[in-house]
Parts: C-alpha cells; sequence; structure tokens
C-alpha cells in the first residue's frame, strides 16, 4: 500500500526536491513519516514555522526552482502565512503542505481548527483542501505547476487521515517548467519605436524583469543615449558592468536616480511594478513593457503598454530604433550620478572617537570584504537602505530581501534558505536589531543545520525607520525604543562564534573575522542611533514635518534628542 503522503514524497524526489523547511506535529506524521521513510529529501527543521516559509521564499529565489514547505494544523500553518505571503509577492516558486484538522471533525469547532483554504487565498496563485485521497496525486500536480509557470504559491489543504490513506493511483510526474518567448506585435514595436524615436530625453527604469536581459537592455540605453535607474529588486540584475547607471529612485534611492526621471521627456519602464506614484514624472511620455498584462499602467498613467518579456522585447524593438546622435541627457545624468555617488562614500566613513559607528561604514567594509559571489539578505527598514546604497553587485552576488511585502525580521530567515539552497556560497544576513530580536530562536536552526550565515546586527536600539517615517510625519519618536542584550553573547551562549563592536577603530578587523569563520558567526554592531537616510527628494510636506518634529520635541522636554539628530548629521547636512 502507497499512502497518500508517500507518493507527494516520491512526486517531490522525481521533481529533484531535495529538501522540505517546517515544523513536525501530529497531523503532519503520515508526512514527516513519509520522509523519513524515504530518506533523499531532507527535512530542514527551524524554530518557527514563519521562518521555513521565508527561508523557501529564498531558495526559491536563488535556484529559480521550486522550495516546499510544511505545517501542521491551525496555529502550525497559519504562522507560515507572513512567509508566504512574502514569496508570493516576490513571485517565486513555493509549494506549502498545510496539514488540517480531521475531516470530520471540520465545522465543530474542533481543537486548532481553521479554515486555511479560505486564509491562504490571498497569499497564494493556487490552494485546495483535499478531501479525499482520488482527488490525489492530480491536485499536486495541478499545485505545482501553477507554482511553477505563474511563479507564486500553491497551497494544499490535507487533513492528517487524508495523507495516511492509500493513494488510488501511485504516480509521479515530472513537472517541467514552460519557456516561452512572449514579444508585443510588430504594430505595437513600430508604435514604441516611433514614440522612443521622436524622444529628446529618454529614461530607462529598470526592474526586477530584466532579470537575464542586462546586455539588450544596455543595448537599448546605448541607442536611445538613456541612463538607467533601477529600482531595488532591479539592481543585482543591471547595476553591475553598466556604465549608463545612475542609481536608484524612490524612497531610499540616489539624488541622480530621482534626477533622471525628472528630467525625461520620455521614461521607458522595464519590467518593474515601482509603486511609489510620487517618483514617476507627470510631464514625460511613459512606455512599459511587463510580462504581465494586468501590470501594465496600474503605477502610473501610459501612453503605450506592452505584453512581452524584456529581453526578446529588447532585441525586437532595438532594430527599429534610430540611434541618438544627442547624448547631453546621459552624460548630464552619468556626471550627476558620479557627484552624488561620491557624496554617499564620504558618509562611509569612521566615527570620531568613542561616538557610535556610523552604518555606512559598517556597509562599506561588509561590500569590501564579502566574497565576490555573496548572497546578501537584508532587513527591512535601514538595512535595507543601507544595503541599497552600499552593497555593490556585480553579476554573481545576489541580494535577497522582503522588498515588496516589506515584513520585519526577514533577514535571517532569508539566509537560512539562501544557505540551504547554496551552502558552499557565503551567506551574510544584514539583521536590524528589532527584525534580529523578533525571531531570535532562528540564531538555533543556524547551529542545529549547521549552516554557517554571517549575521550582522546594525545594532542602534531602536526601531529606526520608523523613528525616521514618525520625525518626517512630524511626530515625536514613541515607542520605538530597544532594550537590547549583547547580541554576541547571546550568540556565544547559542554555540555560535560572535564579536560586539562600539568602536570604529575595531570594526575592519572583527568584521574580516567573521566573514571568515568556518561556521555560524555573528557581528554585533552598535551603530548611531540619529543616522538619517535622507530620501532623493524632500517634500515640502517632509520639511514642515520635520520642523514640527522639531518643535514639539522640543515642548516634550526632549530637545537633547535635536543636539544628538544635528551632532550625528552635521556631514550629511553642511
Amino acid at each position: 500500500m502507497v499512502t497518500v503522503a508517500e507518493n507527494i514524497v516520491h512526486t517531490l524526489r522525481a521533481n529533484n526536491i531535495d529538501r522540505v523547511y517546517g515544523l513536525p506535529g501530529d497531523s503532519l506524521n503520515g508526512f514527516t513519516d513519509a520522509l523519513r521513510k524515504d530518506g533523499t529529501i531532507r527535512w530542514l527543521h527551524v524554530r518557527h514555522e514563519e521562518s521555513a516559509a521565508f527561508a523557501a521564499a529564498a531558495d526559491a529565489a536563488i535556484t529559480g526552482d521550486l522550495a516546499v514547505v510544511a505545517g501542521s494544523c491551525g496555529p502550525g500553518n497559519l504562522h507560515l502565512i507572513n512567509g508566504l505571503f512574502d514569496a508570493n509577492r516576490s513571485r517565486v516558486p513555493v509549494l506549502a503542505i498545510a496539514a488540517h484538522i480531521p475531516t470530520q471533525e471540520i465545522g465543530t469547532g474542533y481543537f486548532q481548527e481553521t479554515h486555511p483554504q479560505e486564509l491562504f487565498r490571498e497569499c497564494s496563485v493556487y490552494v485546495e483542501f483535499v478531501s479525499d485521497p482520488i482527488q490525489m496525486p492530480r491536485i499536486l500536480e495541478i499545485a505545482m505547476r501553477a507554482a511553477i509557470e505563474q511563479r507564486g504559491v500553491a497551497v494544499i489543504v490535507i487533513p492528517g487521515e487524508v495523507a495516511l490513506a492509500e493513494v488510488p493511483v501511485d504516480r509521479a510526474s515530472v513537472i517541467r517548467r514552460t519557456q516561452p518567448v512572449v514579444v508585443p506585435s510588430g504594430a505595437e514595436l513600430d508604435e514604441a519605436a516611433q514614440l522612443l524615436n521622436a524622444a529628446k530625453k529618454i529614461t530607462i527604469l529598470a526592474g526586477a524583469g530584466v532579470e537575464g536581459a542586462h546586455d539588450e537592455v544596455l543595448a537599448l540605453a546605448d541607442r536611445l543615449g538613456a541612463p538607467i535607474v533601477h529600482s531595488l529588486r532591479g539592481k543585482e540584475f543591471i547595476e553591475h558592468d553598466n556604465p549608463f547607471d545612475v542609481g536608484m529612485t524612490g524612497l531610499l534611492g540616489f539624488a541622480s536616480g530621482y534626477r533622471a526621471m525628472e528630467a525625461a521627456d520620455t521614461v521607458l519602464l522595464l519590467g518593474t511594478d515601482f509603486p511609489y506614484a510620487q517618483f514617476y514624472p507627470d510631464h514625460a511620455t511613459t512606455i512599459q513593457v511587463d510580462i504581465r498584462g494586468s501590470q501594465l499602467g496600474r503605477r502610473h498613467p501610459l501612453d503605450l503598454g506592452l505584453v512581452g518579456d524584456v529581453k526578446a522585447t529588447a532585441a525586437a524593438l532595438l532594430p527599429r530604433l534610430a540611434e541618438k546622435s544627442d547624448r547631453a541627457h546621459l552624460d548630464d545624468a552619468v556626471a550627476h550620478y558620479r557627484k552624488t555617488r561620491t557624496k554617499l562614500d564620504e558618509l562611509a566613513v569612521p566615527s570620531r572617537g568613542k561616538n557610535p559607528i556610523h552604518p555606512q561604514y559598517l556597509a562599506r567594509l561588509l561590500d569590501e570584504a564579502a566574497s565576490d559571489d555573496a548572497i546578501f539578505t537584508a532587513d527591512v527598514g535601514s538595512p535595507t537602505v543601507w544595503a541599497a546604497r552600499y552593497l555593490t553587485m556585480n553579476g554573481r552576488r545576489r541580494l535577497i530581501g522582503s522588498f515588496v511585502h516589506g515584513s520585519m525580521a526577514n533577514a535571517l530567515m532569508h539566509g537560512i534558505g539562501a544557505q540551504t539552497a547554496q551552502p558552499d556560497r557565503q551567506v551574510v544576513a544584514l539583521a536590524g536589531d528589532g527584525g534580529l530580536s523578533m525571531m531570535l530562536g532562528e540564531l538555533i536552526t543556524l547551529t542545529q543545520n549547521k549552516l554557517p550565515v554571517k549575521t550582522i546586527v546594525v545594532n542602534n536600539s531602536s526601531l529606526n525607520f520608523v523613528e525616521l517615517e514618525m520625525k518626517a510625519a512630524g511626530f515625536v519618536t514613541y515607542a520605538t525604543d530597544l532594550d537590547n542584550p549583547n547580541f554576541a553573547a547571546v550568540a556565544e551562549a547559542l554555540g555560535i562564534f560572535a564579536r560586539r563592536v562600539e568602536r570604529s577603530e575595531d570594526l575592519p578587523d572583527a568584521v574580516r573575522e567573521v566573514l571568515a569563520h568556518d561556521g555560524p558567526a555573528l557581528l554585533d554592531v552598535v551603530t548611531e542611533r540619529q543616522e538619517l537616510s535622507m530620501p532623493p527628494a524632500i517634500t515640502a510636506e517632509q520639511v514642515k514635518g520635520f520642523a514640527l518634529f522639531a518643535i514639539r520635541t522640543v515642548m516634550s522636554g526632549r530637545g537633547d534628542e535635536l543636539v544628538d539628530l544635528a551632532k550625528a548629521n552635521w556631514r550629511q547636512l553642511f
């Protein structure tokens, strides 16, 4: 007799799945026992199901292949939901096996009862409840294909007794990813070429959809004399070996990227769903290319929307374009980027005396010392700002984060999946103190699974980016203090090599030592709390907000905070 659970394992093995992330539970016993009997698929044990889902998301992002996660009934699989939201919004293929309470008890208010198929619907491309063994293995095959082809999360909800029942058909189908080439029609390409040939100043905004199209996008930029601005998710795919690069735009971006967009009379959006409407120029002709037609024009009004993959569309468009002889817009944007880059680099310097370490300096040292093929993960908030501005992508490095879903605590959890997927590569998790403390138990996952992740803690004793948002909106900072432990001491107690650094002069050696350690390691860096990560364009509302913050802070008796803010950012402001 072959059980449904055993057939699931056979199918996973046939599709070259050799690891499953999760936490065991009685409703999952059929599945975990099938894994034990099979012996070829590794159970990657974590301390919280949320970590399993984030780890699977990073695994899928790094490999491009289907990753698998499992959770027991009720609270067990509910813990998956935040990581599954992250995976689905990051468009990576993940299969989630969500165990359920006994079928006969559904609807009775039974112990740990939920309705997972309803709860997971918003964070998946496919979710289905398996109430009878006769549905399998077809439901599994549909789910896997949906996750792979739609690049998202597919969830199978299965009661424990159904997983232990005999499967009617014991087949293990291999699901192969299709490789379609999608190109706009000739008439649409001609219309795009007409608009671009008539333009004087063109700027390209490149997103994650330019993955695999680096050379084609650069060829377009060269033909059009166009600077290339990139989104955060596009950084790792287009920033390297790019003489047209002028940095990022958006809340985390550079002044040069913002300026290149504002100066354009035509903007060409390539594979980007860049969400911030205020950073699109209202006066410019806007052309968008995306493989998903539903994304066209949903952020900014379009003059032309094209459905196509960027690589094939760029190649088809190129012969239709006249070469721009006037490259003044490009030259001006690149020159401005060099100035902006110099100013940013000038901030990445050691602090004087006993002052807390500038986080820019930490990021610069990590960039210099990390491997050429390092995988970086970054927590949402200020670690993402410093990663975006100071980590150099070279075509081999990767940068993974919760850049769309925006969840705290992702760096360590993503690091677990990245290191599992690529055990021979250096994985550097740039964690905030708030994020790390939220999922602190996952440090034990590193030691238990012998994962040599290097965790770098940006320790500013605060929810730092939240404080910045409060200041910009005119609020006195409140409820953002973090009374942190010595994270290095905590890590050492868990069997992890660790260092703590409080002075800039000690940081270079500590960075090198931690990155070179053969095994999991943690670097706890005490950084400047009041460091400002200024957006590329300060709006009147933000200026007003900072003024209100200053007035309210003085009136609340906390004027010393303004003095600290000025001291910490003197070199930025003057």
